[in-house]
């Protein structure tokens, strides 16, 4: 979304972030809650801190933004939750779907990372999985659950479990209690 159309709607996208994220026990956690999503509709390739920051303007605080989703103490489940029950009479959804989507990634810096098959590339290569789950109509849809699929190597309860990709799910923030599971089944949160 360009700057200028953007524009056109932030009171309308104020009203929606201010709705999502009401359950936020803090006022910084709302204020930066509707300027992460803000960010995310900002036109540009790259949705990480940085260029996000960047394309932001006044409230590009780099560091302020990268607390907030790294380390700030919110509930993603009930956004989540507040999205579904919000977008299910606007969509009004005839079918459900779930989707996994590869991002390509090179370095180790990123969880999940692992050589798997993405149709992104269309074949084998190192990516990150997300899956998601969308309420669909004819005409419109809209993510409503999504998380990363957690490889078998990163897993340590598995026989394939990679020592050095276990030993980085701390610093990743991925908790002790989330495992591998085989396409099919969907964790509850």
């Amino acid at each position: 979304m360009l700057g200028g159309e953007l524009a056109a709607v932030r009171c309308d996208l104020e009203d929606f972030a201010a709705e999502m994220f009401e359950p936020f026990a803090r006022a910084d956690q709302r204020r930066w809650g509707g300027v992460y999503l803000r960010g995310l509709l900002l036109e540009g390739h790259r949705k990480s801190v940085e260029p996000m920051a960047a394309r932001l303007g006044e409230d590009g605080n780099r560091q302020a933004l990268a607390h907030f989703i790294t380390s700030s103490p919110w509930d993603a489940a009930h956004v989540r939750a507040r999205l579904a029950w919000r977008m299910q009479p606007v969509i009004r959804p005839t079918a459900l779907i779930v989707d996994d989507t590869g991002c390509l990634k090179d370095g180790e810096a990123s969880a999940c990372v692992t050589r798997q098959y993405t149709g992104t590339a269309g074949k084998v290569t190192d990516c990150q999985a997300g899956v998601s789950q969308h309420l669909a109509a004819c005409g419109a849809s809209a993510a409503v659950d999504w998380r990363l699929f957690l490889p078998e190597s990163w897993d340590p309860a598995s026989p394939k479990a990679d020592p050095a990709k276990v030993a980085r799910r701390e610093k990743c923030g991925i908790p002790a209690e989330v495992r591998h599971v085989e396409g099919g089944s969907w964790p509850s949160t």
